[in-house]
């Protein structure tokens, strides 16, 4: 089998899945371990699948099972990485913010270079790299019913303290953006970020390009009630001029 049929071959048994181990395209398709790694590479770094531990998923398939933070943390890391950086940007002395789940924003906290800040967030794995950043800023970690998924805190204890807060800027991040609807995998999680943007000043959601047209299964907020999106600065231009319908784009700077 040629190569060109044997990666189309794979999108195909993907996109008819969703996602799919190594060993089970090894078996499917009778090739190396070391071919397949290798064709999944390639494919995730031309942006047609999701790179996970051990396998691949689809973008084309819809997920009734959410990610584990684990997984999301193994998958698009440049790409998280550059989006994170220039997020940090934003941020400057004495501001008061908030920081969401999510491994992008959680990789924001690795680039914030400043000394005085307030930073609320509602996630623990944000929470515990702001500790071990040993820096001097006022932080506070919103509990509530924990979500071992994300390492968020949700539910109405969350949402009443949320409520009584106002932020200057508040970091988002979301598993799907298509047309005027953001969307992550879980209610209370989508009702706690909705709260969060309705209090902040300035309203940004973070992700990376693989994030556009995608649904998942809760819409929590309009995307033309957002002030800006930051991306990677390899998004191409026919889906920015698509989106810049309902938002102001930031693409990061390699």
């Amino acid at each position: 089998m040629l190569k060109e049929e044997r990666l189309s071959t794979i999108m195909d048994i993907l996109d008819a899945s969703g996602v799919l181990t190594v060993k089970s395209i090894v078996k499917k398709l009778e090739v190396s371990d070391m071919t397949i790694r290798r064709d999944l590479d390639e494919l995730s770094k031309l942006g047609k699948v999701i790179r996970i531990h051990g396998g691949a998923q689809s973008l084309n398939h819809y997920r009734h099972d959410e990610l584990s933070h684990i997984e999301k943390q193994e998958i698009h890391i440049a790409e998280k990485l550059e989006v994170a950086e220039a997020a940090s940007r934003l941020i400057h002395e004495g501001d008061s913010i908030f920081l969401g789940p999510g491994t992008t924003i959680e990789l924001i906290v690795k680039f914030i270079n400043v000394s005085s800040l307030r930073i609320v967030t509602n996630s623990l794995p944000v929470f515990n790299l702001l500790e071990q950043k040993n820096e001097d800023f006022d932080t506070y970690l919103i509990g509530g019913s924990y979500r071992k998924k994300t390492g968020a805190f949700v539910g109405s204890i969350a949402n009443d303290a949320i409520d009584k807060l106002k932020v200057e800027k508040a970091f988002i991040g979301v598993n799907g953006i298509k047309k005027n609807s953001v969307f992550t995998a879980n209610i209370e999680e989508g009702s706690i970020q909705s709260l969060v943007l309705k209090n902040a000043r300035a309203k940004f959601i973070v992700c990376d390009y693989h994030k556009f047209n995608k649904e998942d299964f809760y819409n929590f907020y309009h995307l033309s009630e957002v002030d800006q999106i930051i991306t990677n600065s390899n998004t191409e231009e026919k889906l920015l001029e698509e989106y810049k319908k309902y938002v102001s784009i930031m693409c990061s700077k390699k």
